[in-house]
């Protein structure tokens, strides 16, 4: 199919990007960076470095898994539509990848490295981690190394305390989890086996369920920062949507993790 008209390029390839996770990461590491005391110029790079770090995993992953979406006919996919055509996302990956060293570098050369690590990972969960039992370890990698980035971006200042990039990592272990469960049928249909296509539907709700609840404990136990009132009405928050993830049946275990995710987002950034 022939890419559509010029005008309709840019919406297309913001589609292209994966704008959900893209948005959420970024507004979650420029969140962080607010709570850290980030003056305001510094927090827009951080953003920015984010972005295009995450563009470039988005725009990356729709071009390797072009003929995949084609074989299972992915009507939102402007790519396996001929919405856009594979040239014009390669060259909006490029740029996207050339600024993401530049802004990454311009944060400091160490938090710029950890950065780069961060957005390494999610290029190799695109490039075959993803059909691997290991799926799961990008995401630990990369939402673990983000708030360290975030500390190390900081003139002079030492990394954040162990506990937060390890409930960061099981974050998103859980969010791993909870982004592929959509998607499992179309991808056994083209031969992706991660984590959760091993362990089936039900196992891998449940295992995202433990997974972001152990953030949740992790963060609580570290933390000094949050209300003590906020840290109960959090964690009784956690309590009843983790009993109804293993009690319920259908869609409610995966709903269940997405309100458990947010609540771990939010008290990670409150966290400090």
């Amino acid at each position: 199919m022939r890419a559509g008209p010029t005008r309709a390029r840019p919406v297309a390839l913001v589609r292209a990007c994966h704008p959900g996770p893209t948005l959420a990461v970024t507004a979650l590491a420029a969140a962080f960076a607010v709570s850290t005391q980030h003056p305001a110029p510094r927090v827009a790079l951080l953003a920015a470095a984010v972005l295009a770090g995450q563009l470039s995993i988005g725009w990356g992953n729709d071009l390797l898994d072009v003929r995949r979406d084609r074989t299972v006919g992915r009507a939102d996919k402007p790519l396996a539509t001929g919405e856009l055509s594979e040239a014009t996302v390669q060259v909006a990956c490029f740029v996207a990848i050339a600024a993401t060293v530049g802004l990454s570098l311009a944060c400091g050369a160490v938090a710029g490295m950890v950065h780069l690590g961060c957005v390494a990972a999610g290029w190799a969960y695109n490039l075959g981690v993803k059909a691997t039992v290991l799926s799961w370890m990008p995401y630990a990698v990369a939402f673990g190394g983000l708030p360290v980035f975030v500390a190390l971006a900081a003139p002079g200042a030492g990394p954040p305390p162990g506990w937060i990039p390890v409930g960061g990592a099981l974050l998103g272990v859980g969010a791993h989890l909870v982004n592929v469960l959509p998607d499992l049928s179309d991808d056994e249909a083209t031969g992706v086996r991660g984590l959760a296509h091993r362990i089936g539907h039900r196992a891998a709700s449940l295992l995202a369920v433990v997974s972001l609840s152990a953030a949740t404990l992790v963060i609580t136990l570290g933390t000094n920062a949050v209300p003590a009132a906020v840290l109960t009405l959090a964690l009784l928050a956690v309590a009843v949507l983790a009993a109804t993830a293993l009690l319920a049946r259908g869609r409610s275990p995966f709903r269940a993790a997405i309100g458990i995710a947010v609540i771990d987002v939010l008290l990670l950034v409150l966290a400090r």
